[in-house]
């Protein structure tokens, strides 16, 4: 892709490399290991079944360095392959993940729609990254904790309790570092 193409409003960060299918091959399961490896990343909460983990703010960079396709189908890799046995989920875990198989599948969802906002400028400005993060975290959220109610008889007071409220303070912080981050990435790649 051409300079001139990556000013294009709907470039995302990806779109700077040059290649075609093998460039998307590679990158899709670059945002799985890096996903992986973000997992490995985690603080247990007293109370909580859900760790602390890197997992979100990988996702969601995935999405907006990769665009709705390619991010949404990294998260996928990364899904599909921890539940076939690649060990890199939270604690180097693989297999079903019955407590935390919401959140799993929330990052999908959530780096696709990231990707899509970041398609049409959602991480050129701090302002814009933090209202496309925000919308990235919800959607984990949205998935993530009926799931936990399903899985674990949680209500939903005791649900938000054990599987959101413990996690705002860090999601701050990772949007607070994505707003940072992918403006000024941004930047870069415009010189």
């Amino acid at each position: 892709m051409s300079v001139l193409a990556v000013t294009d409003r709907r470039a995302v960060l990806a779109d700077a490399i040059p290649g075609a299918l093998v460039k998307d091959a590679v990158l899709v399961l670059s945002g799985a290991v890096l996903t992986g490896l973000a997992a490995q990343i985690a603080v247990h909460i007293p109370g909580s079944p859900v760790p602390v983990t890197g997992q979100t703010f990988a996702a969601l960079l995935v999405g907006a360095g990769l665009g709705w396709k390619r991010g949404g189908l990294s998260l996928a890799l990364y899904f599909v392959a921890g539940l076939a046995g690649v060990p890199w989920f939270t604690g180097g875990a693989a297999g079903w993940a019955a407590v935390t198989g919401g959140y799993l599948v929330g990052f999908i969802a959530a780096s696709a729609l990231v990707g899509a906002l970041a398609r049409v400028g959602g991480d050129r400005t701090p302002l814009r990254t933090v209202g496309t993060m925000v919308l990235g975290n919800l959607v984990i959220y949205a998935v993530g904790v009926p799931w936990l109610m399903a899985a674990t008889g949680m209500d939903l007071r005791a649900a938000l309790l054990a599987g959101v409220a413990p996690f705002l303070l860090g999601d701050a912080i990772k949007v607070a570092l994505a707003a940072g981050l992918l403006p000024g990435t941004w930047a870069l790649v415009r010189r």
